[in-house]
């Protein structure tokens, strides 16, 4: 029996040891780092420890011992929080739907702004715990009040769930920002990846709501607004380097909207939509909207013909829930002011750049700050220590100055 048992942990540990060499030596030692990205290595450190947790998911996974979100998110929120003293934070619930209210320390009498912040994670990973230390920062610099909304997420929630949850959360706290200490005129909603996403949606549905206080601006960090087109130059230049590995981004979308990966191939050649569709939104996501500098090598290739049975299945990308990026006219040239952060070496980067120019031709203001070492993730190595980027507190303080502003 204990002869059984230890060759079963001689093979657990051998099988361990070739998942995590495989790991390394995979991307490690392999992955691509663009020399324009400061402190290679720690990238190097930080996307092999990510790309670790992935790979030990997907393992999880196959053996129906739990999905590949929930071991990352189970890693991820074994951090320790690192709490301020000059930040108060509360953790309750508006409903069903878990937040963090992040407050200044310091008493006082006048109104401060409200920041709402939607965490990223492609609906997949992310938390309330991994982007603690962005809204600590936030709340303390920018003294503000600061609402994190922890909304449902993969396996078991899809789209438009975490959505639903965020706008709930959103409207609950408008209806009672008296009770924080929120200037009614300065709420400003924020997010990062996904969340940057969910922004931009939750903007867009309040400008129908008019017996609320109205959004004062917002702020969208390498935000996801499309899901159409995977033919952007920044998908054909950036799609091998870290953090965002397109391995991974295609599970998180695959998987977040509920889409068969079968697909995978008539989509990377845009036969998932017909002609008609594409004409219809060229005006807005075409590659001439992006500024040349950032289409170095670029080749723009035709759709191919529509595949109808692709198009039955995938036509929830339409959806301006899932792409906030073509939105009719009427409702985006309603929006507020925003400050769009992109990231240079950044598969979804163009995302912010075409949005960037659909608010500007609308007369919508923006704040634009492009980070040309960024990458997708660096705001949240802010509070990892060895793993910690400068870019990250260039963006934060970027984020700071613009809510100050307001």
């Amino acid at each position: 029996m204990w002869t059984l048992a230890l060759m079963f942990l001689a093979a657990a540990c051998l099988f361990s040891l070739g998942v995590t060499l495989w790991v390394i030596c995979s991307h490690f030692f392999i992955v691509h780092i663009p020399a324009a990205v400061g402190h290679p290595v720690k990238l190097r450190v930080l996307h092999c420890i990510f790309q670790l947790l992935v790979t030990w998911g997907m393992i999880f996974e196959k053996l129906r011992i739990c999905s590949m979100p929930q071991f990352v998110c189970f890693m991820q929120d074994l951090q320790l929080l690192k709490y301020d003293p000059d930040v108060v934070v509360t953790d309750f619930h508006f409903g069903t739907i878990p937040v963090k209210l992040y407050q200044p320390k310091a008493s006082s009498c006048t109104l401060k702004p409200g920041i709402v912040y939607y965490h990223g994670g492609g609906g997949a990973v992310g938390s309330l715990k991994t982007h603690h230390g962005i809204c600590s920062r936030l709340c303390k610099e920018s003294d503000s009040v600061v609402l994190a909304v922890g909304y449902r997420k993969l396996p078991k929630y899809k789209f438009p769930v975490p959505i639903r949850d965020c706008l709930v959360a959103t409207i609950h706290f408008l209806k009672s920002l008296h009770a924080y200490g929120v200037d009614p005129a300065r709420v400003v909603v924020c997010g990062d990846s996904l969340g940057g996403g969910i922004a931009t949606v939750v903007c867009q549905k309040l400008v129908n709501m008019p017996d609320l206080p109205r959004i004062r601006a917002q702020i969208l960090v390498y935000a996801i607004l499309q899901a159409l087109d995977f033919q952007t130059p920044s998908i054909q230049q950036r799609k091998n380097i870290p953090m965002l590995s397109w391995s991974f981004a295609c599970y998180c979308f695959y998987h977040y909207l509920d889409i068969s990966s079968s697909w995978h191939e008539v989509i990377m050649k845009g036969a998932h939509l017909p002609a008609n569709v594409w004409e219809k939104y060229r005006k807005w996501l075409g590659p001439e909207n992006i500024p040349e500098r950032f289409k170095s090598g670029y080749r723009q290739k035709p759709h191919e013909p529509v595949n109808e049975a692709a198009y039955l299945e995938l036509s929830v990308v339409l959806d301006v829930m899932c792409s906030p990026l073509i939105a009719e006219d009427d409702i985006v040239s309603q929006l507020p002011e925003a400050c769009i952060v992109s990231c240079e070496y950044d598969t979804l980067r163009d995302s912010s750049l075409l949005y960037k120019k659909r608010l500007e031709d609308l007369g919508v203001p923006v704040t634009w700050h492009h980070v040309e070492d960024g990458f997708h993730g660096v705001l949240n190595t802010i509070d990892m220590n060895f793993l910690y980027f400068p870019s990250s507190t260039r963006i934060l303080n970027m984020l700071t100055h613009f809510i100050k502003g307001l």
